[in-house]
């Protein structure tokens, strides 16, 4: 049976979570700023409590952003080093799918309006639908002014909003909702849940295909001297 290892550090939160044998055991913990302390110990611990040694790992999937620049490269260093060691394949996951999974497993939510507060005055935002478990983008990833946002053109029934984009411009979003979580953060246990299934369809790839995804392109680039 197949062995995942999934982690995520792209906001607040770190958590770690291993399918071993069918079974799922994880650990979430709300930290800023102490991830790169705190990821390896949380990964030894979880895979010493499961019984499994890192070379049993088939995979290693990890929140790919957006996200916190700082986080989001925490992650992605950690599985390439973990990954060209082992040489295993690993398998890149949006963290607003990620809030959009917990949202089905939390809520029973089958549509959702995923929202993480991206700072300077916008949000990384995403709609997801449930198909047969598992939530699929519908339209495109974004990160744009709270009043830009919007659900897809073919958009029908409710919708269920997610992810702290809701706790900081709820007011200015302009979309309605029947539900609402501006508290919650990406879970490693739901990273999972799609990794298996982005696993299943082949999707791993390489450890140096390993990248992140900011949406916002000059955060990771230096503006040029005046």
């Amino acid at each position: 049976m197949t062995t995942l290892l999934a982690l995520d550090t792209a906001t607040e939160a770190c958590s770690v979570a291993l399918l071993h044998e069918g079974n799922v055991l994880s650990h979430y913990e709300v930290i800023p700023r102490l991830h790169a302390q705190r990821l390896l110990p949380m990964i030894k611990q979880l895979l010493a409590d499961a019984g499994v040694a890192m070379s049993a790992l088939d995979g290693i999937a990890f929140g790919r952003g957006p996200g916190a620049f700082t986080g989001v490269r925490i992650a992605v260093g950690v599985v390439q080093g973990l990954a060209f060691a082992l040489d295993r394949p690993v398998l890149p996951v949006s963290n607003l799918a990620v809030l959009a999974q917990r949202s089905l497993r939390e809520h029973g939510a089958a549509q959702v309006v995923a929202a993480i507060d991206a700072r300077m005055d916008e949000v990384y935002w995403g709609c997801y639908r449930a198909d047969q478990g598992e939530m699929r983008l519908q339209g495109v990833e974004a990160v744009l002014p709270p009043e830009l946002a919007s659900l897809p053109r073919d958009a029908g029934g409710e919708w269920f909003a997610a992810g702290t984009g809701w706790g900081a411009y709820a007011e200015r979003i302009a979309v309605a909702t029947v539900g609402r979580d501006a508290g919650m953060l990406p879970h490693a246990e739901d990273l999972l849940a799609l990794a298996r299934f982005a696993w299943q369809r082949g999707e791993a790839v390489s450890a140096d295909e390993a990248q992140p995804v900011y949406l916002r392109d000059q955060v990771a680039t230096p503006k040029a001297p005046l």
